[in-house]
């Protein structure tokens, strides 16, 4: 047998100008997924990145295609730590040429990722750090958020706690995502005849909260009226648990927060009635896109979505609709896109605010019930605030 050997080298070179013409029809799209894998916030980051997949899944039907090009997401590491996230942004910009990039978990590292994206032109989808200097004043233009930022979560707890005659202190983390948090709540709570009386700061990595609790109780103890401990805290070190023992109500505080992981949520037990508001609990939206994401997450992972899952779920959508609208990867193609663009979410409509892109969404006051049958605090609807009910400052200008 012999072969026609200028024949078969023209049939295979025949062949990879057609794999070649096949390639540059259909380029990978490479998203980075630039979050905090490890450290204190990792129970946060799985669950970001497990939404994250399950949107892409969710919004291009399970082909995890847009367009004809593949979806490739590619994950770095921040390790919670500022230098680290800056460094990992430009890599994946630079070296690995994302298109698009998403993350990270802490507001402190998200700070120092905005520069990164302005200098490479690329747009850095927020989610989930919280922190309203992101969207405000170290805004840049290439920098959306669904996240909610600091103010949503402020406005929502203080229509949940203001009052009149009501006195509140905070305990807040001593870095951007809780001092962000306590001016925005203060701000939020002007008007409704509550009152700020004391704030408390303590290092992320507190531990023992006695002096902090100590100094809250005498700032509340004379106060007349309701008198209430708004706690804003992320990560570990349980505040909660830990201030309920040194029995608040001696003094007539009750504690108040907003809403939280799952597991968080097992301090909530003990507060049974608290009132509060919160970016997602599984059971409270009702809508298709979250029918879906809790009947999947339930079948995959035998647990219902939690806080973090609905947000990565929402940023994944978010890409996907914008790439279908924009019809390219060009950045200024996708701002374009992305400027007021409604897209649907766990949680419902979200709309990207064209003056900061940030989200607009819904909150949720809720009451807490307890169930000896489930582990953690259930927080019911009180009511749904919609995008419409709330006013969000834009603090970018």
């Amino acid at each position: 047998m012999t072969f026609d050997y200028k024949r078969l080298t023209g049939t295979v070179f025949a062949g990879l100008l057609a794999l070649s013409a096949g390639a540059a029809q259909a380029d990978d799209i490479k998203i980075a997924h630039v979050y905090g894998k490890t450290g204190p916030y990792k129970a946060y980051a799985k669950q970001s990145h497990v939404g994250l997949m399950m949107g892409l899944e969710y919004a291009t039907d399970g082909t995890m295609e847009v367009n004809g090009n593949k979806l490739v997401v590619i994950e770095k590491d921040t390790q919670l730590k500022p230098d680290i996230g800056k460094t990992a942004l430009a890599e994946a910009f630079g070296d690995d040429e994302a298109d698009i990039a998403v993350g990270p978990v802490s507001s402190g590292v998200a700070l120092a990722m905005l520069p990164v994206a302005e200098e490479y032109e690329k747009v850095l989808i927020v989610e989930p750090a919280v922190a309203d200097s992101i969207t405000g004043s170290n805004w840049n233009r290439y920098i959306f958020r669904t996240g909610r930022n600091s103010s949503q979560d402020a406005i929502a707890n203080a229509v949940a706690l203001g009052a009149d005659n009501v006195s509140i202190a905070t305990l807040a983390q001593d870095y951007a995502f809780g001092r962000d948090g306590v001016a925005a709540f203060k701000e939020a709570l002007a008007g409704t005849g509550a009152k700020l009386v004391f704030e408390e700061y303590a290092p992320t990595d507190t531990k023992d909260f006695t002096a902090s609790a100590q100094r809250i109780f005498d700032a509340l103890k004379d106060q007349p009226g309701r008198k209430f401990l708004f706690v804003i805290w992320a990560g570990g070190g349980n505040p909660i648990g830990k201030i309920k023992a040194m029995d608040p109500e001696r003094y007539g505080v009750e504690i108040a927060t907003g809403g939280n992981i799952l597991a968080a949520m097992k301090a909530y037990k003990e507060l049974p009635g608290m009132e509060g508001a919160t970016y997602y609990y599984y059971d409270i939206p009702k809508n298709p896109v979250n029918d879906w994401l809790v009947a999947e997450h339930q079948k995959r992972y035998n647990a219902p979505p939690d806080f973090f899952t609905a947000g990565g779920m929402s940023a994944g959508i978010a890409i996907v609709d914008a790439l279908k609208k924009a019809g390219s990867t060009d950045t200024e193609d996708l701002i374009k896109a992305m400027e007021g663009m409604e897209f649907q979410t766990p949680k419902g409509k979200m709309v990207f605010r064209k003056e900061d892109h940030q989200a607009l969404q819904s909150m949720y006051h809720f009451k807490i019930k307890v169930d000896p049958n489930v582990e953690w605090g259930i927080p019911e609807l009180v009511r749904e605030l919609k995008i419409e009910d709330m006013n969000i400052p834009i603090r970018n200008q």
